[in-house]
């Protein structure tokens, strides 16, 4: 089954971070997606912009509107994903737990819903 990880974190720890702090968590992050290929696991990771980089768009009524940014009610914020095939949630949740971000915020597991070919 595949299931998306949904990384977030709270981007002013990793402002609080020095260089080399950075510099070591991009390594492990990198290290881990590694692993995570070379397993089988892996079938695509991405580190997202910051949120202010970011604009929503919604449609209602046929009408589009497109504002700045998302409207985050919390710090965390979503800072990037792994779409990873595990055997099954258990399996989805260990390898979740693996990621180095999981240490600063949280991993959301989510199943990807399959639909059937028509």
């Amino acid at each position: 089954m595949k299931y998306l990880c949904q990384v977030w974190f709270d981007g002013a720890i990793l402002d609080a971070m020095t260089k080399e702090e950075k510099a070591e968590l991009d390594a492990n992050s990198l290290n881990y997606d590694k692993d995570l290929g070379d397993s089988g696991n892996m079938i695509v990771a991405q580190a997202l912009q910051p949120p202010k980089s970011a604009v929503t768009v919604r449609v209602r009524g046929g009408e589009m509107s497109v504002t700045d940014g998302p409207f985050v009610e919390t710090k965390e914020a979503l800072g990037g994903f792994i779409l990873i095939e595990a055997k099954d949630l258990n399996d989805a949740i260990r390898i979740a737990a693996g990621i180095p971000l999981a240490k600063l915020g949280a991993i959301e597991v989510r199943p990807i819903h399959e639909f059937a070919a028509q």
